[in-house]
């Protein structure tokens, strides 16, 4: 069967969030009371990656044995995913524990997040060919406005997000759920993704799975573009 609709994941698919350091910088603007040199940012920032802690950023080198059970739930309810990278980021060494909320806070700022450079053209096209479009992504928070700010709701058709339908990619149930929200069958929905363990769970419904690399926004100019071929 051909390839009727488009599924794509959000976080390193369709949009990167910035860097650690800068997501840092923006918390501490934003925390107001601490002024670090640049070594103890640099510092502080390292030690944010390495705990994963930056929703959407580098995944912890290893999660606290404390933490795991919120780790395991991070996507299926808001209240989970705040309390889990808060205190991942706790577990960080912040100079304020206070900041772990400021950081939260700024993830949610539609400016941290930057399509990828294809994003906005692959996502028109399949517009103008009447291939519908579904955003589903393992994530505790509303990211709609991140794509109103970017312009790019015009071109997605239905929103599935783990935390507001309870379950989560690899569950081949949030994928049946935005394929009926297109009203096509699996077997004619392309999932695209970052992530070969969650995104490749469609492919259990028989959707046809595409995977790019999560890269930084600006190190992956055209990975989406293939996309286009495949229809």
């Amino acid at each position: 069967m051909s390839i009727k609709g488009v599924m794509f994941d959000f976080s390193g698919t369709l949009l990167r969030i910035e860097p650690v350091e800068r997501w840092l910088r923006g918390g501490l603007e934003a925390h107001g009371r601490l002024v670090l040199k640049d070594s103890e940012i640099a510092a502080c920032a390292d030690r944010l990656a390495r705990m994963g802690a930056q929703p959407g950023g580098p995944t912890p080198h290893e999660v606290p044995a404390h933490l795991a059970d919120l780790w395991r739930d991070r996507d299926l309810t808001d209240d989970c995913h705040r309390a889990c990278f808060t205190a991942l980021a706790r577990e960080a060494r912040l100079p304020d524990p206070a900041l772990a909320d400021a950081l939260y806070e700024r993830t949610f700022r539609p400016e941290a997040w930057h399509p990828y450079p294809d994003t906005r053209d692959v996502l028109a096209a399949l517009r103008r060919r009447g291939v519908p479009t579904a955003v589903v992504s393992n994530i505790g928070w509303d990211l709609r406005p991140v794509f109103d700010f970017h312009d790019l709701t015009q071109y997605v058709d239905v929103f599935v997000l783990s935390y507001e339908t309870g379950a989560k990619k690899p569950d081949p149930r949030i994928f049946q759920l935005a394929c009926d929200s297109l009203g096509l069958p699996p077997d004619s929905v392309l999932m695209v993704g970052d992530d070969p363990e969650a995104d490749t769970g469609a492919a259990a419904l028989g959707c046809p799975v595409r995977l790019v690399e999560p890269l930084a926004a600006d190190a992956r100019p055209d990975a989406l573009t293939a996309v286009l071929d495949l229809l």
